[in-house]
């Protein structure tokens, strides 16, 4: 299947930000820097992000609405560097499941040893390029877990290409109540969410490249441009024109 996270991501800022794909299948390794008082939403993508910034190291679980997070206010500029799992892949190598992340932004310290987080900290902190740095720390952790159930990716592109729960669940050997669960656990929400969300990623994506926001609805699968508009207020917290002006 196509890896879309490899090409886009749901920062909306003003900031710099670049990214590249990742060494791990699907992933992306991402940069940004904050500067005073700007405030950068993040959309939910079903994705789970390992990030540094000076000190820290955390994990931002699945959102299944707009984040939003300030910058410390008047000083220097925040330097950020992250790597966003493909959806359904963190919990694998990250030890935890989704649906306990959700909506949260967790120290690893919290997740793993504290000793070897500090070490990890110190290590990315003292590198001349921290995000390549905290690649490698998402590397080898992921190959020293158990892989990531072959058929969460399918789940993803069948729920990205508008099939039903039932249909998903059928094409993938499991029952609905079976995905469900599944879900929760990879995903961080049941896979009705999941497909929102895809859902409106997919819609932005294409507004972004130039279509129209009717047509843009017709295709990823919204009733009309209506339903387009409640969808992106529900999951985005603000209107269509609003995201594309950030």
């Amino acid at each position: 299947m196509a890896e879309p996270y490899a090409e886009q991501h749901s920062e909306s800022s003003p900031a710099p930000y670049g990214e590249r794909a990742s060494r791990l299948t699907g992933a992306v390794v991402w940069t940004r820097t904050a500067v005073p008082g700007d405030a950068a939403p993040v959309l939910p993508d079903g994705c789970m992000d390992l990030l540094w910034t000076e000190g820290r190291l955390f994990v931002a679980g699945p959102d299944t609405h707009a984040y939003v997070s300030e910058s410390d206010g008047p000083g220097d500029a925040r330097r950020y560097a992250g790597v966003r799992f493909f959806p359904g892949t963190a919990p694998s190598y990250l030890g935890v499941p989704a649906h306990e992340l959700r909506d949260r932004r967790v120290d690893l310290a919290d997740l793993w040893d504290g000793a070897e987080v500090r070490r990890l900290t110190e290590r990315v902190d003292a590198a001349a390029d921290p995000a390549a740095a905290l690649e490698v720390v998402a590397v080898r952790r992921a190959a020293d877990a158990e892989p990531p159930d072959p058929r969460l990716r399918a789940v993803v592109a069948a729920l990205s290409a508008g099939r039903s729960v039932a249909s998903t669940a059928d094409g993938v050997g499991w029952s609905e109540r079976q995905l469900h669960r599944r879900a929760l656990a990879a995903f961080g929400y049941g896979p009705k969410t999941l497909a929102r969300v895809l859902r409106l990623q997919r819609a932005l994506a294409l507004v972004r490249g130039g279509v129209g926001a009717v047509d843009a609805a017709a295709v990823a699968g919204y009733a009309d441009q209506a339903h387009l508009a409640r969808e992106v207020r529900g999951l985005a917290g603000a209107p269509l024109g609003e995201l594309l002006r950030r």
